[in-house]
């Protein structure tokens, strides 16, 4: 596909896993900021939608469908995103997966399928999307990671060793990136309210939820929208040259307790 450089004051950006939750509201936040947005995932209908919703807003848009364990697919995406708005210059890693199971208990193939997703993904994205950014010496590369890769949950096993691995990956990343012009940090999100675990059984919500109110893990019922996530990602590639955020941890407020009657 033919590809053009952008003016040097636009900035396209590609976001995996913008079919829901936190990377749909990327998406929507980085094109209301001016970004051309490429909007990849597997449900790409959805991602039709969404950019449907952003030109009618006077946004820039377009919907490719991505799986970020195929790299066949990875290509096609960066391509089509590099024909419509040119090479981007803002990277969202966002796509991710998160199935109930023990480190004991879990398929290997199912745990593997799970760390492609979440790690080996993520690899290949940058493999593929960030080399035009090292030739121009500019661009922001952001990796959604989770509080799990600070505090492991039990019963998630899979999730948990992908994005400690993730954040591994991101924090050599920007040593390797140092000096050259292009940022790389991490998002690490708290609770969020968004689609994954809606798709868990009863038995297994249950059985978790036990597991980690009995090492502590929910200290309240408060969780992120997907938009306060969103302004956090927005925030990290939109910091002036010269800045650079490596990190930003953001949790839920919790709820305000009730107050004291007054006899």
């Amino acid at each position: 596909m033919p590809r053009f450089a952008p003016h040097p004051d636009v900035r396209p950006a590609l976001v995996t896993g913008a079919s829901s939750g936190i990377g749909r509201a990327t998406a929507i936040a980085l094109a209301g900021a001016g970004h051309p947005v490429a909007l990849g995932a597997r449900r790409v209908e959805r991602c039709e939608a969404v950019a449907a919703e952003i030109r009618a807003t006077g946004g820039t848009a377009v919907a490719v469908a991505l799986d970020v364990t195929d790299t066949d697919s990875i290509a096609a995406f960066v391509d089509t995103a590099a024909a419509a708005h040119g090479d981007a210059d803002v990277i969202v890693a966002n796509a991710g997966d998160v199935q109930p199971g023990s480190v004991v208990g879990t398929d290997p193939e199912r745990f593997a399928a799970e760390v492609s997703v979440n790690l080996l993904g993520v690899q290949a994205l940058l493999h593929r999307a960030a080399p035009p950014m090292l030739t121009r010496g500019h661009g922001d590369i952001v990796i959604v990671s989770s509080e799990v890769a600070r505090h492991p949950r039990p019963l998630t096993a899979a999730y948990v060793a992908s994005k400690r691995g993730l954040e591994a990956l991101a924090e050599t990343l920007a040593m390797e990136l140092e000096g050259t012009g292009v940022r790389a940090g991490i998002v690490r999100p708290g609770p969020a309210s968004t689609e994954q675990g809606t798709d868990w059984s009863a038995a297994d919500i249950d059985e978790i939820v036990a597991t980690w109110s009995r090492w502590g893990l929910m200290r309240h019922s408060g969780a992120l929208r997907p938009a306060e996530v969103a302004h956090a990602i927005l925030t990290m590639v939109s910091v002036p040259r010269g800045t650079h955020l490596n990190l930003i941890e953001i949790q839920p407020q919790a709820p305000d307790a009730p107050k004291e009657q007054t006899p």
